[in-house]
């Protein structure tokens, strides 16, 4: 493990594995760096795959005071402390990390499978944290678990037992981090410099399969892939397929 400090102080660690040029990979709300376990060997034969843990979680620490922010700041210090010229790739809510990342730091390629933005009729209240925290201060954590994987993928039904386990250790970061994509404005203008990969599944959450087309129409230079038969958490469907198509991306002029 390797470690940088942030802006706020926070040491952010990160491990790194293969050789070339780097890609920095952000994951999701309800995971650490570990969801990128069944991406990374597809990736590392061509590239230097840096995969940090964000803030709470893993080997990283974490500050009294939290923001969407602060999340970015991270992944910029992340991507000055590597060598190189840094692809950036970004699922969930780590999509949304790298997507106001690569407005504000020197990025040549983006890509982004289903970041946590919402739109239009999809935006919710920050009432979900509340419930999520209420739960976590009575002991429920599997509920406010379930709650909040609900929330996210925008099914009502439970979800799979093996993502609640993955989810249980981290379940205090997660309100926050609902507060922030409720909280979120896309903005009209998309400043984003780097030419950018738009990944999707047909079975994904209707409300991040809307928002990703707002995204493209928004972004410069963007272009959007759906895959068929693949869902939100991709890893667990066919983690070949979607690494094959960042590699393509990353590999072509």
């Amino acid at each position: 493990m390797q470690t940088v400090t942030s802006a706020d102080g926070t040491e952010i660690g990160y491990e790194t594995q293969g050789e070339g040029r780097p890609v920095v990979l952000v994951h999701g709300t309800s995971t650490t760096r570990e969801s990128w376990t069944p991406v990374v060997p597809h990736l590392a034969e061509e590239f230097r795959v840096v995969v940090p843990d964000r803030r709470g979680r893993g080997e990283s620490g974490d500050a009294d005071a939290y923001d969407l922010d602060r999340e970015v700041a991270d992944v910029r210090a992340v991507l000055d402390d590597v060598d190189g010229e840094p692809a950036l790739v970004g699922q969930s809510f780590g999509g949304l990390c790298a997507l106001e990342a690569a407005r504000r730091a020197d990025v040549s390629d983006l890509a982004l499978y289903e970041p946590a933005v919402v739109v239009g009729d999809h935006r919710r209240e920050t009432g979900d944290a509340d419930r999520m925290e209420s739960l976590l201060a009575a002991g429920e954590r599997r509920e406010a678990v379930e709650l909040a994987m609900g929330v996210m993928t925008g099914d009502e039904g439970a979800p799979g037992a093996a993502a609640v386990e993955a989810a249980l250790p981290v379940a205090e970061t997660i309100p926050r981090e609902l507060r922030a994509v409720a909280t979120y404005e896309l903005p009209a203008d998309l400043d984003v410099d780097a030419r950018t990969l738009l990944l999707t599944g047909d079975r994904g959450p209707t409300h991040l399969k809307d928002a990703i087309e707002v995204v493209d129409e928004r972004l410069p230079d963007s272009r959007l892939v759906e895959f068929e038969g693949l869902g939100h958490v991709f890893q667990a469907d066919d983690p070949g397929r979607v690494a094959e198509e960042i590699r393509a991306f990353l590999a072509a002029e």
